[in-house]
């Protein structure tokens, strides 16, 4: 990539991100390029999509998603808070720009979507909790970590659309009670 269209990549992501985060993934692909500082065919040159730019903006929290995942396995800790504060911190990071969360839950069976891989990534690292605590005899027979990923997903598309303050932790607490082994 030459140097210039590397720049206007890196400020339409930057802008991105803050615009996502005031007004949802929803917001103007205009009103991005615009604060950018380019033409809203340098943006769509970039990003033929609204999914795609999405897309771009999940790869370093995706990262750090599989992060989490490993650091949750490391603590030791019972099922009930591994699970807690994996999936609290697991739609901290879905939820980061308001509208996100939906637009991954769809991703996650659509092979054609350009979030599809990466939605891949952050299912492999709810399967590596999942079957670490499965394997510790934790949790109940058949727990399915894709159902749950789907489960938690929702909880964060939830609070993500709502337009009342919602506490995830009761809603979690419910799915953590589901799949742990009584």
């Amino acid at each position: 990539m030459r140097a210039d269209a590397r720049r206007n990549y890196d400020k339409i992501l930057a802008t991105a991100r803050v615009v996502f985060t005031e007004r949802g993934t929803d917001a103007s692909l205009d009103e991005i390029a615009k604060r950018a500082g380019v033409g809203p065919g340098t943006l769509y040159r970039h990003f033929p999509t609204r999914e795609a730019l999405v897309d771009a903006l999940m790869q370093d929290w995706t990262d750090r998603v599989a992060s989490d995942a490993d650091a949750a396995i490391a603590t030791g800790a019972p099922a009930p808070d591994m699970l807690l504060d994996w999936f609290e911190h697991f739609i901290e990071h879905i939820t980061l720009h308001r509208g996100a969360a939906t637009k991954i839950c769809a991703a996650m069976d659509d092979p054609a979507s350009p979030m599809y891989r990466k939605c891949r990534v952050m299912g492999e690292a709810n399967r590596r909790v999942i079957e670490h605590l499965d394997e510790r005899g934790e949790l109940r027979p058949g727990v399915d970590p894709a159902n749950v990923m789907r489960l938690v997903s929702g909880v964060a598309s939830v609070a993500d659309t709502s337009r009342a303050e919602i506490e995830v932790r009761p809603m979690l607490e419910v799915v953590v009670d589901g799949i742990v082994r009584a």
